[in-house]
């Protein structure tokens, strides 16, 4: 099923972010950054400091396709993870639900192997907290919905006022 906007309602922003941090602590990695086919950043953890998260995001996506169109010239559906080895920063990219891309930027503090061993875990859990988002919208179309609680709303303006003073 194919949703245009993906709407993430509160609590699952916060159990997709505690998801991703705790793939971040244990492999000691730089960022991570989920990220839709279409190259809409959906959230990150870590340090991002130094990455433009909208230019990453839409080559992350660009280089998913890329990649996949180049497994369907040799006879696969599609590549489910990729690797780029730099100098200093290292990219590790795989999908989730053929849906969502996870990008795992890591130094030579980890390695790609236990990058791989634990990515698996986070993979089968934010597979679970999507497929409960998708149903979430699939029950909720057509309907209005809400997504976030007042007091989120609340601190979201005044976040808003604060960055506009």
């Amino acid at each position: 099923m194919s949703y245009e906007n993906l709407s993430i309602f509160e609590q699952d922003f916060w159990d997709i972010n505690n998801s991703l941090n705790r793939l971040l602590t244990s492999t000691n990695a730089t960022a991570l950054l989920l990220v839709d086919k279409a190259g809409q950043m959906i959230t990150s953890v870590g340090n991002t400091t130094n990455v433009d998260l909208v230019s990453f995001g839409s080559l992350a996506a660009a280089d998913f396709a890329a990649t996949s169109q180049l497994a369907l010239l040799i006879g696969e559906d599609e590549f489910t993870e990729l690797f780029h080895q730099g100098k200093q920063e290292n990219i590790y990219i795989t999908i989730v639900l053929s849906r969502i891309i996870l990008v795992v930027i890591f130094g030579k503090t980890t390695n790609l192997g236990l990058i791989r061993v634990r990515i698996k875990t986070a993979v089968a859990d934010l597979e679970r907290i999507f497929k409960n988002i998708f149903s979430k919208l699939s029950s909720n179309s057509g309907r209005a919905k809400e997504t976030f609680n007042d007091d989120f709303k609340k601190a979201a303006e005044s976040e808003l006022d604060d960055l506009f003073k």
